[in-house]
């Protein structure tokens, strides 16, 4: 008894703010009382008697900071801390385990629920379903059953089939504010950005303006948060096999500086949708809880704000969304497959089938020039007629939820519905949000994914790669079969079949040129990968390009590797092409050049539609059309692409350690990550 009082009389220096720690923790985050005051005594009592440099929670929360930062297992840890255990004075009172040492770090982490699913994404158990055994829709077990198992057991020994991780983003912000630092941060866009005209940052957009117009009493308090959704499908073993596909949605915050807004300590786990299923449409199932707290934020919490120090009403709302294009039709509720796939020109989608190629094209960009370029007049350079069509415009938010409010949709893998077909197929769950069909852009074009599909279609069809080149034999009956360009019909000699050279067809010696003038090229480190290793002399093709090396290749690289081979208006359409992805993805925009960079991507498709194959043009290739429009509404395109929430994803990918329960893995990890992240912002050497 005497030692712990002797513990408590001594001065310890920290210098770590931890009192400033617990009291922006709050005792209302504790679920006990007595849990509190746990950490109040941990924070106190010397690591060891005499020691003035550590208490038992510094130096647990020092360690866990390490273990974080470089990766160690928890077995590793764990004997790290046997090891200190040998090597510290007696009468210390460090964990030995990983396991204590997590369980004193528990009480700063946040909470998170788990909520049974049918394992048809019929339902989630919660509400009205929550003491259900099996789903009302479809029948299937609430849980994994074995042989013998009854339905209606209500044993809470079995696992649950499929299971919503939703980790509650109301306590979440408020745990943001109450840091001085970062509530700080959250004002930047009012009180620090750059007022020039110039577009940095979604808060330039004439969305974000219209959002303040519409709403001001949103827009008066720079203090309200604007949010980003990302979600996508992935493998958290690592493979790249879709055997199983865990979903998580992840949450930005665009009231931040754009060089902090993407950082990995800013992207919020909301949810993780567990496999090895995808949700695919009925994903809004999944949705509903984060669309309830959603709801809740817009009508405005009572949040304490650490720099004012100050209690205010914060309000949030969701700018907009950011996914592949699959994803994209899954949140949005549109077909993005067959005749209508464009959700941006919907019913005015310009398409044609393909005989022999079985693939719809999406051509006839004419229709989005002036009314009085002279391409239009032209017959033999495109499609042998004349284009007097005019573009449709964007449908507007409120056009949109006109379309859908009456479509009634049973969700579930095995539900049967309507036999009318409709390109829109739900009403999506974000129409509950008071604001949505005020946004232009609801949902953005990932131009990661547009640029890589692109970058593939053009080096594919440059090194008529198999299986990646779009001109071929059926190709070229396809323009057979539409009259166009007959000197490139196909020719039988014999058993043979010739097909003449068009246009971007490179020679051998061309190849080699091209890939010698690639395999050649040194970069800075951290630039790329080496571009070296993504060339094979021996095939002459390039092999195993990531997104990153498709951005690279034509923002920079392919342009260099066509100098001197392709004929000159082949070549200089492609550069073109490049120039635009590079115009488009660039940090500071001009918005007084953006007619004109949306009239030239016009220009460069239907160039490229003069010159390349009808089946080059696949729905990626079209979308180009609508990027600049986005820009214009939203902001720069580094903000709204997925490079940063695929590179997070990798991140959650290994956190996996137990393989029979990955999602579970993954958001236990998370939390104590959340917990030692907001630990280290008080503490001084961290």
């Amino acid at each position: 008894m005497s030692n712990t009082s002797e513990r408590k009389e001594v001065n310890v220096d920290m210098n770590d703010q931890l009192d400033d720690m617990i009291r922006d923790v709050g005792q209302e985050s504790f679920n006990r009382a007595h849990v509190y005051d746990n950490l109040c005594s941990d924070k106190e009592e010397p690591l060891y008697l005499g020691c003035t440099n550590f208490t038992r929670l510094s130096a647990v929360l020092r360690l866990f900071n390490l273990k974080a930062r470089n990766g160690w297992t928890d077995k590793s840890f764990t004997e790290l801390l046997e090891l200190l255990k040998e090597m510290l004075p007696k009468g210390k009172i460090l964990s030995n385990r990983n396991y204590e040492a997590k369980k004193l770090l528990c009480p700063m982490g946040m909470e998170y629920r788990k909520i049974h699913a049918c394992p048809n994404d019929c339902l989630l158990y919660r509400n009205e379903f929550e003491e259900l055994t099996k789903c009302p829709r479809c029948g299937l077990s609430r849980y994994k059953m074995k042989d013998g198992d009854s339905i209606y057991d209500k044993s809470s020994n079995r696992p649950p089939a499929k299971v919503l991780w939703y980790l509650p983003i109301v306590p979440r912000f408020k745990r943001l504010f109450s840091n001085t630092n970062d509530a700080k941060n959250v004002r930047w866009h009012a009180d620090e950005r750059k007022r020039d005209g110039q577009l940095r940052h979604p808060a330039d957009s004439l969305q974000w303006r219209k959002i303040d117009d519409l709403y001001p009493e949103f827009g008066s308090e720079p203090r309200n948060l604007s949010l980003g959704l990302a979600t996508d499908g992935m493998n958290p073993y690592g493979t790249l096999s879709s055997n199983h596909s865990s979903w998580p949605v992840l949450l930005v915050i665009y009231n931040l500086p754009p060089w902090i807004c993407m950082k990995r300590k800013y992207i919020m786990l909301s949810m993780m949708i567990s496999g090895p299923k995808q949700p695919g449409n009925d994903i809004d199932v999944y949705l509903i809880p984060l669309i309830e707290d959603l709801r809740m934020l817009w009508e405005g919490v009572y949040v304490f704000d650490g720099y004012s120090r100050e209690y205010f009403k914060m309000r949030a709302m969701l700018f907009c969304t950011i996914n592949d294009f699959p994803a994209y039709g899954n949140l949005c509720g549109y077909s993005v497959k067959g005749h209508k796939a464009c959700p941006i020109c919907e019913e005015g989608t310009c398409y044609q089938q393909l005989k022999h190629g079985r693939k719809t094209i999406y051509v006839g960009h004419r229709k989005f020039l002036k009314s009085n370029h002279p391409y239009r007049k032209l017959r033999k350079a495109f499609n042998g007629h004349q284009e007097h069509e005019i573009s449709q415009k964007a449908l507007i938010g409120e056009e949109v939820y006109n379309r859908v409010k009456d479509i009634n949709v049973i969700f579930g893998k095995n539900q049967k519905q309507t036999s009318e077909k409709n390109i829109w197929k739900k009403k999506f769950v974000f129409f509950d949000l008071p604001y949505w069909s005020s946004l232009d852009v609801r949902h953005c074009l990932d131009v990661m994914h547009v640029e890589k599909n692109v970058c593939d279609s053009v080096i594919g069809t440059l090194l008529n790669i198999q299986g990646k080149t779009n001109d071929g034999l059926n190709s070229r009956l396809d323009m057979v079969d539409m009259g166009i360009r007959q000197q490139l019909a196909p020719q039988s000699t014999g058993k043979q079949t010739y097909l003449p050279p068009a246009c971007h067809t490179l020679s051998k010696k061309e190849k080699r040129c091209f890939c010698e003038c690639l395999r050649g090229i040194k970069v800075p480190h951290g630039y790329s990968s080496n571009v070296k290793s993504l060339v094979s002399m021996k095939d002459l093709k390039l092999v195993g390009l990531k997104s990153h090396d498709c951005h690279i290749l034509m923002q920079q690289l392919l342009p260099v590797a066509l100098r001197g081979i392709l004929p000159k208006k082949v070549r200089e359409v492609l550069t073109k092409l490049c120039l635009f992805f590079n115009s488009i993805c660039s940090k500071v925009i001009d918005p007084q050049k953006l007619n004109e960079l949306e009239n030239e991507a016009v220009i460069i498709l239907c160039q490229l539609e003069m010159y390349f194959p009808p089946a080059f043009f696949d729905i990626m290739v079209h979308l180009i059309v609508h990027l600049v429009r986005e820009i214009k509404l939203c902001g720069p395109v580094y903000l709204r692409w997925m490079y940063p929430f695929e590179r997070y994803m990798k991140i959650l990918k290994g956190y996996v350690k137990n393989p029979h329960r990955p999602e579970a893995s993954i958001v236990e990890r998370y939390i104590a990550e959340e917990a030692i992240e907001f630990c280290s912002d008080y503490m001084s050497k961290a």
